[in-house]
């Protein structure tokens, strides 16, 4: 069984080591300086989450490449890059795909395929703010695709190492809803690695459920710099967050989506996740583009297609645009 995972990050390399620990035959596609750690002394991932005071460490050594077209045909492509790289990578993407080969999408945000076998009113309706030119579109067949939300706290501290801070969970879904055979062959492939699995018929309503609170808690942390228990203990971010909230289950509402629990216990499970970094403050702190397009961007153009006003989303929008051309002025002028 042969497994690409495309996208090195904090999330993918985490799932690499698990698979590959498992026994399954993994390979990375990776770039930079992390690649070249990867080839030189492996992978390595701490652990820190678990009995109390314990801390696991775990190094595999793995095919890595940044270039993908050299790896040859997969059984399985998982697709963990941030989604703003996916219009490049598309392309070439087919190198990896026999006739059968599912290619999973495991990122942040509304998915470009959010409207393809659908089978409601926007059936098919493109999203401007994650596949503007179409590019995506044009080169996944919707039949490959699935989805797949990621709960977990890794983030990637240094080139080549990894630390593992809480969660692990992996909820895996079909576009058209379906309950298929592949499905259900990834969740044993995932659980033979002890990864926590669950299989859903409505993946658009879990991608909102971790949306929900992505939407306000990852952009605040880019502009705060504060950490996720901050934000919502601190009374006027705890304020603001909530009313981002709002907005977006208002968004998700007039799209047909019912979440399953209450925006207090939503925030609520936020909170418990504790001092974690998000990951959209993760990259401004490393001059990287952002999620913002997917986690924000997307859902104000939704607002738009269902008449539903989201003001607060359009001002961190805006703001966090505005840090991001200032990141990169930065990096350029440096």
């Amino acid at each position: 069984m042969k497994i690409c995972i495309v996208g090195a990050g904090a999330v993918g390399g985490y799932l690499a080591i698990r698979l590959a620990q498992a026994g399954l035959t993994v390979s990375l596609v990776a770039r930079g300086s992390h690649l070249q750690a990867i080839r030189t002394q492996g992978l390595k991932l701490i652990s820190s989450y678990g009995q109390e005071g314990s801390q696991q460490t775990w190094v595999e050594r793995l095919t890595a490449t940044d270039d993908l077209t050299t790896l040859g045909l997969q059984d399985w492509v998982i697709v963990t890059v941030k989604a703003h790289s996916l219009p490049e990578l598309a392309p070439q993407l087919g190198s990896l795909c026999g006739p059968e080969t599912p290619i999973v999408i495991a990122q942040n945000g509304i998915p470009w395929w959010y409207f393809r076998r659908h089978g409601g009113e926007f059936e098919g309706h493109p999203l401007a703010a994650v596949d503007p030119d179409g590019v995506i579109a044009a080169h996944l067949p919707i039949e490959r695709v699935i989805g797949c939300v990621v709960y977990i706290a890794v983030q990637l501290v240094e080139p080549g190492m990894l630390l593992h801070t809480g969660g692990g969970r992996y909820i895996l879904g079909e576009p058209d809803g379906s309950l298929s055979g592949r499905l259900r062959m990834l969740a044993q492939l995932f659980e033979q690695a002890q990864l926590h699995t669950t299989l859903t018929s409505q993946i658009r309503t879990e991608i909102w459920q971790k949306l929900w609170g992505n939407s306000a808690f990852n952009p605040i942390s880019a502009l705060t710099r504060a950490a996720q228990d901050e934000m919502a203990h601190y009374p006027p971010t705890r304020n603001l967050i909530r009313a981002v909230m709002q907005e977006t289950e208002t968004v998700a509402k007039a799209l047909g989506i019912r979440l399953p629990m209450s925006l207090d216990e939503r925030l609520g499970n936020a909170t418990r996740v504790g001092s974690h970094r998000t990951s959209m403050l993760q990259d401004i702190e490393l001059g990287r583009p952002t999620e913002i397009e997917t986690i924000v961007g997307a859902i104000t153009e939704l607002g738009r297609l269902v008449a539903v006003p989201t003001p607060h989303l359009d001002t961190l929008y805006a703001c966090v645009k505005l840090l991001e051309r200032s990141g990169e002025k930065a990096t350029q002028g440096s």
